[in-house]
């Protein structure tokens, strides 16, 4: 056990505060360890409910209700991670920066799912990698505040946190444990719906077009995919007709879904309600695929022994956080003796951990020797946020500690937090062309460092209007949208979202990366990151 000096108590807190970054923290072996040890720390972010018993009797309730997600599906993300962390495979985290319960519909989740499936094969064709897809879906209903409060109008009311604590109305911000419930049943009817789609052909490869482009407006995005689809039309028609791994009729008619017309998809979410966390948190046996390297295995920081009457072993047993595959602590919560860190260092799911300007680099390291001691593959995915105007200074030292430690992890990029901006009409918004360029520079600097982007993380979304068209939040993208077409279609209640012609923009321009670095054998450094044309438009070139 390694112990550093302790200077904080460890009373909750219901505050949004921060702590300091030179807390003291305590490694601890898995027996100091338990789904509830988190309550003995200083909780950030504390939601304060007004009647506890109430709580608890919904938290009871959670726990007695079936499991979202399975220890192999776990298992199988872990394993994909690692793929990853060795650049054998990209890493897509997207979706919503906060659902709602009303958003909870047969278009909305089609048009998601149909974003990330369209994102991921440009992706594909350029870059000749796996993408492993996360998704923000399922269970990304809480919101961190900067402050407990806010202003309406001459009101000052509790701040929203999320459709699963309170409601968006000014009159409805009282904490309400059965928003909690409803969160998992919302969830559940999510995740249901996509299992759904992913396993009844609207992810075949056979048929791409219809992932909803009908309504894009830009001629060069329009024109690129469908050269992309043509040609994937091209090759599965080559290879049908040599007769190599295809089915022999369609799945509705009886035939197997097969590799072409089925792929994984995986849910996460930020992990902010620990409650919930906890409720959802339960203790099984390693899958059996694991237990020919059980030994192994139950050396690591997430598993223990069983042991009989008889004192023998009566297999390996972790906790699992099953509201999702993937969950992360986010950069308002990651204190290093904080309940958050202690909670996650617990779990076997793969983490994420968001690293932003404010934190230096030894606490980067401190943080990892906490949640993966062991330092095993798959388990961390750091996701930077730091902002276009400041990646260049913190990035390139975050990466330099972690290499000196020895630490295995998977670097992805998140353009968008830290680059939000209020427009001349008051509304939040952010800039395409920040957005690129923080992209830009995270894939030069780690290159110039040895080391390499695994992965973005996007807020984006597929949702269209009544009228067909997307959603009107970001500035920018081969649409040029200007701060007066924010208001058009402005939907979301929490932070501005790519809508769907942006972020292809986005896939593209990766794209576009990964087939320069990819056929020109170049040197990475000696060729334009991230340069494409798109409308005849040079775009986001730094």
């Amino acid at each position: 056990m390694t112990e550093v000096s302790s200077s904080r108590g460890r009373e909750r807190d219901s505050s949004c505060r921060n702590f300091t970054s030179e807390e003291t923290y305590t490694i601890h072996k898995m027996e100091d360890w338990s789904p509830t040890s988190w309550r003995e720390k200083p909780a950030a972010q504390d939601v304060v409910y007004p009647d506890r018993d109430h709580l608890e009797r919904v938290l009871n309730k959670i726990r007695s209700l079936p499991p979202l997600v399975t220890p192999s599906e776990v298992e199988r993300l872990r394993h994909q991670l690692s793929l990853v962390q060795r650049n054998e495979a990209f890493l897509l985290h997207a979706g919503d920066c906060a659902e709602s319960f009303d958003a909870c519909t047969q278009e909305n989740i089609s048009a998601k799912i149909g974003l990330i499936l369209s994102f991921s094969l440009i992706l594909i064709w350029g870059a000749r990698l796996p993408i492993v897809r996360i998704g923000r879906i399922a269970g990304q209903y809480a919101k961190p505040r900067s402050s407990p409060t806010e202003k309406i109008g001459d009101r000052e009311v509790l701040s929203f946190r999320g459709d699963n604590v309170n409601g968006l109305d000014p009159d409805d911000r009282n904490p309400d444990p059965e928003r909690l419930l409803s969160a998992y049943f919302h969830s559940t009817t999510t995740l249901n719906y996509v299992r759904g789609l992913l396993t009844s052909g609207f992810a075949s490869l056979h048929h791409p077009r219809d992932w909803s482009l009908s309504h894009v407006r830009s001629p060069a995005l329009r024109k690129e995919f469908e050269r992309i689809t043509e040609g994937l039309s091209d090759a599965l028609g080559f290879t049908k007709t040599i007769g190599f791994g295809l089915d022999s009729q369609p799945y509705e008619h009886g035939g197997g879904r097969g590799v072409l017309g089925e792929v994984d998809f995986y849910t996460s979410h930020e992990g902010l309600m620990l409650e919930y966390e906890e409720a959802m948190t339960r203790e099984f046996a390693l899958p059996a695929s694991l237990l020919p390297s059980s030994a192994k295995a139950g050396q690591g920081q997430h598993t223990k022994f069983e042991t009989n009457a008889s004192n023998k072993h009566s297999g390996p047993k972790a906790f699992y956080n099953t509201s999702a595959h993937f969950i992360w602590i986010g950069d308002r919560t990651r204190q290093l003796t904080g309940a958050h860190v202690e909670y996650f260092r617990g779990i076997r799911n793969p983490i994420g951990v968001k690293v932003g300007p404010s934190m230096n680099a030894s606490e980067l390291v401190r943080l990892l020797d906490i949640v993966n001691p062991d330092r095993e593959s798959g388990r961390v995915t750091l996701i930077s946020r730091y902002g276009a105007s400041k990646v260049e200074q913190y990035l390139p030292g975050h990466i330099s500690a972690v290499q000196d430690s020895k630490h295995p992890v998977i670097w992805i990029c998140d353009p968008m937090h830290g680059n939000t901006l209020t427009s001349s009409t008051g509304l939040k918004t952010r800039n395409f062309g920040t957005i690129i360029s923080e992209l830009n520079s995270c894939i030069r600097i780690h290159m110039e460092h040895n080391s390499r982007l695994g992965g973005v993380s996007l807020e984006f979304t597929g949702e269209l209007n009544e009228e067909g068209f997307s959603v009107t939040e970001c500035l920018g993208g081969s649409m040029e949208l200007s701060e007066e077409q924010l208001g058009l279609r402005y939907q979301s209640f929490c932070d501005p979202r790519l809508n769907f012609e942006q972020s292809l923009d986005v896939a593209f321009l990766i794209s576009d990366h990964f087939k320069k670095e990819r056929i020109s054998q170049t040197s990475p450094t000696e060729h334009d990151v991230l340069y494409a044309e798109l409308g005849g438009k040079e775009v986001a070139k730094p």
